[in-house]
């Protein structure tokens, strides 16, 4: 049994939206991301990525760069850039990519249930981008961006958007520059938004799909507000943290690719005959894998398949039976030497939202000497890890399209 709940959102007027609507501020960099806010000062990128409004050459952790953030969401409130619903409500946001659409319900969950494990995780999270990420919530005293989340699908919560979507017309209804359609309806019904939240209470359990790190803050935030606040309460907001709940047979995971800067010592005769203890390997096929368990790989400017053999793997096991362990266990650790992915220096990973072209393009350059292209991770395989209670290997899933940032606002109190 889970809670969501509706909160008060503060949000953009129509006017502004396409404006300040913003990629998540972990897919771009600073650079990025000064030049997309450029010509836009209602661009939601001055409050995720404060620095660009600061000299270039600030540490980016400075306690002026928090500041800098909380000033502008400040200063947007007060301006009106961002207006505060008057009661509680949900929110429906649909994303439509190409011919995919996917359709979730904005609310709150409980920070308290994400540390019961009611919301499960499959990745590890850093330190220090925890640390990051816990000062802007703490300092912004907001869910500035959302969690994206996910539960096994059930139809009577398909029934409930689905029938407020068909009826009533969205609050915002844009295409962003990258292509991707951005809807949103505000439930303005009250018995509809009890209804989800009762729906709600029948689902096991959440899924964190996209945002470890935003999920660990918040939960980080809710101690550190709780550990302040004379008159503590479990209503009170800053014990729920803003997500985007999506049912997962609506969710795409593309395919996470591989680069690796050499052979580690090994000519590419020597590589290929090593990797056919583990892997059949077919010269001159296709880029992209056709099913779980092979790859394609790109090396000496030809594509191959390589396809994992019986005994090379447990079958039965969640984690070991991922494509990313298989390589990882049976390629990248033992003959390329990738004993760290998440460390190593020589080994970069590319999401498949950006092409096969793209790893042809880094490893024809010579910067790069190999590349394998992987068959996507599933949702069924994610929860089915997350169950167990264990975590992925990283780098394993890539999920596409991103939610869009400024639609919708936090505040803890």
């Amino acid at each position: 049994m889970v809670t969501v709940r509706p909160f008060k959102a503060f949000r953009p007027p129509q006017s502004l939206v396409e404006e300040m609507a913003a990629l998540p501020y972990d897919v771009i960099n600073t650079d990025e991301a000064a030049e997309l806010a450029k010509g836009k000062p209602r661009s939601f990128f001055h409050i995720t990525r404060a620095e660009i409004d600061l000299p270039r050459e600030m540490d980016i952790h400075d306690d002026k760069v928090y500041a800098q953030g909380r000033a502008a969401l400040d200063r947007f409130i007060k301006e009106g850039a961002l207006v505060q619903d008057k009661e509680p409500l949900f929110y429906i946001y649909a994303q439509k990519m190409g011919d995919h659409v996917q359709t979730g319900i904005v609310g709150c969950v409980s920070a308290d249930e994400y540390n019961a494990d009611l919301i499960k995780k499959h990745e590890l999270t850093r330190k220090d981008k925890e640390d990051d990420r816990t000062r802007h919530v703490v300092t912004q005293n907001a869910n500035a961006e959302p969690v994206f989340l996910t539960y096994r699908a059930r139809k009577e919560l398909d029934t409930l958007v689905f029938g407020y979507t068909g009826k009533n017309a969205p609050e915002y209804d844009f295409i962003a520059d990258d292509g991707i359609r951005h809807t949103l309806w505000v439930v303005r019904d009250a018995a509809l938004n009890q209804k989800i939240t009762a729906s709600f209470k029948g689902i096991d359990a959440l899924y964190v799909a996209d945002g470890h790190h935003r999920s660990a803050s918040a939960a980080r935030a809710q101690v550190e507000k709780r550990k302040h606040d004379q008159h503590p309460s479990p209503d009170k907001e800053y014990n729920f943290f803003l997500a985007v709940i999506f049912p997962h047979d609506q969710l795409r995971i593309m395919d996470y690719n591989r680069l690796v800067k050499d052979l580690h010592g090994n000519t590419s005769e020597q590589f290929i005959k090593k990797i056919s203890e583990k892997f059949t390997v077919t010269a001159g096929t296709q880029a992209a894998p056709a099913a779980m368990h092979a790859f394609g790989m790109y090396l000496d400017g030809k594509w191959h398949q390589i396809t994992a053999k019986p005994g090379s793997f447990d079958p039965k096991d969640p984690i070991n039976s991922l494509d990313v362990a298989i390589l990882q266990n049976n390629l990248l650790g033992p003959i390329l030497g990738i004993t760290d992915p998440r460390t190593d220096k020589r080994i970069d990973f590319v999401g498949g939202i950006r092409g096969l072209k793209e790893l042809e393009k880094r490893v024809n350059s010579g910067e790069m000497k190999v590349a394998f292209s992987m068959y996507p991770t599933t949702l069924d395989q994610l929860i089915n890890v997350a169950d167990a209670g264990k975590i992925m290997p990283p780098k394993s899933t890539w999920f596409e399209p991103k939610l869009r940032s400024g639609l919708f606002v936090h505040l803890l109190d």
